[in-house]
């Protein structure tokens, strides 16, 4: 594992550990955080020390592959929520750090961590997809585009299906703009039901180095 100081750089990702633990250290400055996308790293961590991960195999949605159940669909026809996005990036991510995770007792979504992503929001890298119901934030997500892909960070839902139609609603709008490939980091139940898949390191390595 390597050990990261003020100099910014990245180790190759192949020298990750088996649980894809590739670094520790460096800090969350933008030109940090955005040569780590491009490398196909991202930090996440609890604590004061930033780790950077680039497992494998690698949890991805390709958007043509999106899966919508039949009772999403009835809750997209039945406009139940309004999809918006980039009109609450600050309390999206203060949503998502809030957010109970079953089996964390914190959130890996420091002070430090918000300072950096809404940074990344103002230099217009980073994103929020929210769904609003009566004038109010329901549920959403944020991450980071770049080229012609998508990394996912995390996501926040207040009501049943809130965040579920963000993101059904963001695949569907990223896929018109022409993403290619949604990052999901790892695997979760929930977005496997959504069509999100497993490919190599090796094979995501090939779509950021072509795309990011």
């Amino acid at each position: 594992m390597h050990i990261l100081s003020s100099t910014i750089w990245f180790p190759p990702i192949e020298d990750a550990l088996e649980d894809g633990l590739l670094a520790i250290g460096g800090d969350l400055s933008s030109e940090r955080l955005i040569l780590g996308y491009q490398k196909g790293i991202f930090p996440w961590y609890e604590g004061d020390t930033p780790l950077w991960w680039s497992p494998d195999p690698r949890f991805v949605l390709f958007p043509e592959q999106l899966v919508i159940s039949k009772s999403m669909h009835q809750v997209i026809k039945k406009n139940v929520f309004e999809y918006k996005t980039n009109t609450a990036f600050s309390e999206v991510i203060q949503q998502c750090k809030n957010q109970p995770r079953a089996g964390q007792d914190g959130t890996w979504i420091t002070e430090a961590v918000e300072l950096a992503y809404t940074e990344l929001h103002h230099k217009g890298i980073a994103h929020s997809a929210e769904a609003w119901q009566n004038n109010q934030l329901v549920g959403g997500l944020y991450g980071i585009k770049m080229g012609k892909l998508f990394f996912g960070e995390s996501m926040f839902s207040k009501v049943s299906n809130a965040s579920k139609f963000a993101f059904i609603q963001l695949v569907k709008q990223l896929k018109i703009e022409g993403i290619v490939l949604i990052d999901c980091q790892v695997y979760t139940t929930h977005l496997e039901s959504l069509g999100a898949t497993m490919i190599s390191r090796t094979s995501f390595k090939k779509y950021v180095e072509k795309y990011c």
